[in-house]
């Protein structure tokens, strides 16, 4: 689609969200605060809301059920810095470069400046701040968050298995200072300065972005908890998260800003070494299937989004930015998007506007999903990508799986349903060579 059509669609999309209020819903009474509660490498299945036995999270249960819970939300890459730069710019990582990886400790690369992230877009009517991981480049001109638009940030260049590594914050005339690490209470003390943050821009609208490390490896639970999940270690990190949503929430409940703000639950990836990636196929880093991609993802606020909805509908991690634009009344990025605007998906309960997501691995499509039907070519084995239309993996050219009877991926019907494997082909194909004439050449 031409940039100056998309543009227009997609303003046209917002311009209508915007006007068609449900009787259910009443005016906020300011423009709507925005806190991301960003998890790193948490399962779909780890949640109560979404299954899980051995993690108890009753906070983020209750927020599933304030609120509208999906059950198709992707990330828009199966690894770390791939998956945030989609998040924060609407935009496919493969658009900006970012499609190599994930930011090593050595590497001297990361987002572009020129990219437009939801900070940016919100500003200047909002107080913005990250606070945790940010892993999109700790080398100017990427480094520090503040140059994308944040005002304040508290947290770690990348992942806290990386060295060397300290805590940074800056702000507002503050230079970059740099403070000891305690691993086993880094959830807690990302907490707390999120909570000082919302006391602080009490009176003014805000975004807050809570990227944390958990359940990301290592794993060390605070020792000031006492939760003793049955899931060890990793579920007791996943608890503790659970309860600092809980405080966030209480924070909210106390200013009686409840109603006036959308609170988001994600996470960039699905599961690594611990963790359930639910009915899902494979985990963080798999190659086309699923599990790789497939994320909890949970929107709520009273008054504006219906409690206790379930949704089906396919959805993206590129779609926050345009999904915040129309929920905001800020203006979309003069750029070309990939993510489509699912307000009235999360307010009316209107099907998806996406007929498919695409799944990178790099700057390779690997998979292709639709809410039936899921198309896999790339899989990795002992460490080689394979390509899973030759070896005789698939005399067809790749695996077609029906995930209304086989949602796990363990039997491909590529030879019943020819016509659909050609259409999926197609699709696959075309957006091969679209993306590959968008990335930015070396």
């Amino acid at each position: 689609m031409e940039r100056r059509h998309f543009l227009t669609s997609s303003i046209g999309l917002s311009v209508a969200a915007a006007t068609a209020t449900p009787g259910w819903a009443k005016a906020p009474t300011r423009r709507p605060n925005i806190v991301l509660l960003l998890c790193d490498d948490l399962g779909y299945g780890d949640l109560g809301a979404n299954g899980a036995k051995l993690i108890r999270t009753p906070h983020l249960d209750a927020l599933a059920r304030s609120g509208v819970r999906f059950t198709n939300f992707f990330a828009s890459a199966n690894i770390c810095s791939q998956s945030r730069a989609g998040l924060f710019t609407g935009r496919f990582a493969v658009r900006s470069g970012m499609a190599n990886g994930v930011i090593q400790a050595n590497d001297k690369t990361g987002l572009p400046p020129e990219e437009v992230t939801i900070a940016e877009m919100l500003k200047p009517d909002y107080a913005t701040a990250l606070i945790g991981k940010w892993h999109l480049g700790h080398v100017a001109p990427y480094w520090p968050p503040r140059v994308q638009g944040f005002d304040y940030f508290y947290g770690l260049p990348y992942s806290h298995n990386m060295v060397p590594l300290s805590l940074y914050s800056s702000g507002e005339g503050v230079d970059l200072i740099t403070e000891d690490l305690d691993f086993h209470r880094l959830t807690a003390k990302f907490i707390d300065r999120g909570i000082q943050f919302i006391d602080d821009n009490r009176a003014r609208p805000f975004f807050l972005t809570l990227a944390l490390t958990a359940p990301h490896t290592p794993l060390d639970p605070n020792p000031d908890e006492h939760h003793h999940s049955p899931a060890g270690d990793y579920g007791d990190i996943v608890e503790e998260v659970d309860t600092g949503l809980g405080r966030v929430m209480a924070k909210l409940k106390a200013l009686g800003l409840e109603r006036d703000t959308l609170v988001l639950v994600t996470s960039d990836n699905g599961p690594w070494f611990e963790g359930s990636s639910g009915d899902s196929r494979d985990r963080k880093g798999g190659a086309g299937w699923d599990g790789g991609y497939r994320v909890p993802f949970i929107a709520s606020q009273p008054g504006r989004i219906p409690a206790g909805q379930v949704s089906d509908a396919l959805a993206m991690n590129i779609d926050f930015l345009p999904t915040l634009a129309t929920w905001t009344g800020a203006a979309l990025p003069d750029r070309e998007l990939d993510g489509r605007d699912i307000s009235r998906v999360i307010t009316d309960r209107i099907p998806s506007p996406h007929d498919d997501l695409l799944l990178f691995d790099d700057t390779q499509v690997t998979g292709i999903r639709t809410k039936r039907w899921k198309l896999v070519k790339y899989s990795y084995y002992r460490g080689y990508k394979l390509d899973l239309g030759k070896y005789m993996i698939s005399r067809q050219g790749a695996l077609l799986f029906d995930l209304d009877q086989d949602p796990a991926e363990l039997y491909s019907v590529a030879s019943r349903h020819p016509e659909v494997f050609a259409a999926l082909m197609k699709r696959m194909t075309d957006a091969q060579a679209k993306y590959d004439a968008l990335a930015p050449k070396a």
